[in-house]
């Protein structure tokens, strides 16, 4: 068996900086850009709404895709529980969820706050939402499917921005943060069960 550089004990704080300095990527691209990646992100009680309903539609196909039986989809499972479960596991939940927190915030700021409405400012709104998301998912190719599949949730992500006709960065970062607690809990789950 091949010897891994993955250390469990250490994974948790290492995701951690690697998602916040993501911010820092977004400011650097911001300003290159000339775009402030904060300028959409306000409190609104709507915005909050919509991304924790809007968290359902992902997490109602996230269950789904766990109970189809392909190949391929059970290889993303398999691989997911192997390589996140033994870092996620040994933490409370409260810990998982500041993991998820900082994922949804500092990939929306980056994503849907930069680059997002960079590609618009050239190419117009569906230029941004589908390059931004091609982008989103070649980012997180695990897998050819997996890369597919997140680019589908970043397409998802990019419409709340806009949802309810108030560009609003909140809405995508309740729902992605609470889509990853949620997906990453159950992948726990599964990772216990397994031992």
């Amino acid at each position: 068996m091949a010897k891994t550089s993955f250390n469990p004990d250490i994974f948790y704080k290492q995701a951690c900086y690697f998602e916040a300095s993501l911010i820092i990527v977004a400011v650097i691209l911001g300003w290159i850009a000339g775009i402030d990646p904060f300028e959409n992100l306000r409190f609104s009680e709507s915005a909050i709404a919509y991304g924790i309903l809007g968290t359902l539609p992902l997490f109602i196909m996230f269950a789904a895709l766990e109970q189809l039986q392909i190949d391929s989809l059970a290889h993303i499972r398999r691989l997911l529980v192997e390589t996140l479960g033994p870092g996620l596991h040994r933490y409370h939940w409260a810990d998982v969820f500041m993991l998820a927190a900082i994922a949804g915030v500092s990939e929306e700021i980056l994503f849907r706050g930069v680059v997002q409405p960079w590609i618009e400012s050239s190419w117009g709104m569906t230029a941004g939402l589908i390059g931004s998301n091609i982008i989103f998912g070649l980012v997180h190719a695990v897998t050819p499917l997996y890369a597919l599949l997140a680019a589908l949730v970043g397409l998802y992500l990019g419409w709340s921005l806009d949802y309810g006709g108030d560009r609003n960065l909140l809405t995508p970062i309740i729902i992605h943060g609470l889509y990853d607690f949620l997906a990453f809990m159950a992948l726990i789950r599964a990772y216990k069960a397994r031992q």
